[in-house]
């Protein structure tokens, strides 16, 4: 529901989109629909339960909240459009390694761009997708 009158965001808490039990999908910006699309076929099509968390911010971001579902699920799947190398993903794919390495039961996957410039009539290609990140779900799944 959007409010109707001026409201404020706390920096630096995530949303919990969707409540999971088997996998965290963690994006923000554009790729949170794209993840929530991907949950959707997951949770229809291969009865995988898995909980969005839509970071909001980067910086600071809720270490508490993507930590605590990491634990609860044993397993992340990271989605953001920058390349892979470089990209804010590997800072989050680090902590959530060394807060809840003896949580995970499956490597830490991340879906994101690809490290190779591109021309803009390109980028539906280019960018992670509901299938790339269905694609991951299934891998860390079978892990």
């Amino acid at each position: 529901m959007v409010p109707t009158k001026d409201y404020t965001l706390p920096i630096g808490k995530a949303d919990i989109i969707e409540e999971g039990e088997e996998i965290t999908l963690v994006g923000w910006g554009t790729q949170v629909h794209v993840l929530r699309e991907a949950a959707h076929i997951a949770r229809q099509d291969f009865n995988i339960s898995c909980e969005v968390i839509d970071l909001v911010s980067i910086l600071p971001w809720d270490t508490e909240t993507v930590c605590n579902s990491v634990k609860k699920t044993g397993r992340l799947i990271i989605a953001h459009e920058a390349p892979i190398t470089n990209g804010f993903g590997a800072e989050l794919a680090a902590a959530v390694q060394n807060e809840c390495f003896l949580h995970l039961e499956a490597p830490i996957e991340r879906v994101c761009g690809f490290d190779t410039p591109f021309p803009h009539i390109f980028e539906p290609f280019y960018l992670p997708d509901k299938w790339r990140c269905l694609s991951a779900i299934k891998k860390v799944t079978k892990y």
